[in-house]
């Protein structure tokens, strides 16, 4: 538990704020209540666009910036751009060849646009239905060639993903963020388009410093909020490296673990 007193808790969605089956749980919505009234500030970030995290702003009352791409593109919540940083132009296509050359499907997103080559393509119709948000069809990328926030790798071959991850950090090191936000998917950003970059990010906006503020996750692409926040917390069925990452570790997503982590690590200490 942090011993400085925390002033905005940063939630990951996905494997933490909803359940498997994407569902915003009562207790949930109450623990982000709770948080309120005790004055304590509440963030989401996700691998998500932006307009994929909307459903969460009526029932959880945001105000706070919806930091999505993994902190690739932020804005407020009615989506004007307020922080972006996008993948250099001239390392778009070798992305996609790499991907491309470990069989694994490309989706490209452009500010609020997702492009797809095939629209029954592999978890495209799963992820639409999940944030919301419709993929545009093209017959190749050629044509998009700038302004790129995140290139995505997706596969049910999870093994082809891990390998096409290395390989991207291998092959590109320091000019891109290459990781998992789920095991079927490969998530590439600008070299400082992170989780941990949403948390100095929100420390500036709000003035809160980084000690004071805490972070939940279950994934490989939030330990980078881990690194940077006074508390961390890690699902209680993320991988052992992700909880290893964390300074506390919860119940899992289908256990309350979210509430169950605000309840135990956050608001014990005000009670």
């Amino acid at each position: 538990m942090s011993a400085e007193p925390i002033g905005l808790l940063l939630s990951d969605v996905d494997g933490t704020l909803v359940t498997h089956d994407k569902v915003l749980t009562e207790r949930a919505i109450e623990a982000v209540d709770h948080l309120r009234d005790a004055g304590i500030l509440f963030a989401i970030t996700s691998a998500r666009p932006p307009r994929g995290l909307a459903m969460f702003v009526e029932p959880l009352h945001l105000t706070t910036p919806l930091a999505g791409f993994n902190g690739g593109l932020t804005t407020d919540t009615n989506f004007h751009f307020l922080d972006e940083k996008t993948i250099r132009d001239d390392l778009i296509d070798p992305i996609v060849e790499l991907l491309s050359e470990h069989e694994l499907s490309v989706w490209i997103f452009q500010g609020n646009d997702w492009y797809v080559l095939d629209a029954q393509g592999v978890r495209v119709d799963h992820e639409a239905r999940t944030t919301l948000c419709d993929a545009t069809v093209v017959t190749s990328f050629s044509a998009i060639r700038t302004g790129v926030n995140k290139i995505v790798g997706v596969s049910d071959d999870t093994d082809a993903c891990a390998a096409a991850n290395a390989a991207l950090q291998e092959r590109f090191a320091s000019q891109v963020l290459s990781t998992q936000s789920q095991p079927y998917f490969v998530d590439v950003t600008h070299p400082e388009a992170s989780k941990g970059h949403v948390v100095r990010y929100l420390s500036r906006l709000y003035g809160i410093p980084t000690a004071n503020i805490a972070t939940i996750g279950d994934m490989y692409n939030d330990v980078s909020m881990f690194a940077v926040s006074g508390l961390s917390i890690a699902m209680g069925d993320s991988v052992d490296e992700v909880k290893r990452a964390a300074m506390e570790v919860t119940t899992s997503n289908e256990d309350e673990g979210f509430a169950n982590a605000v309840a135990k690590y956050i608001l014990s200490d005000l009670n």
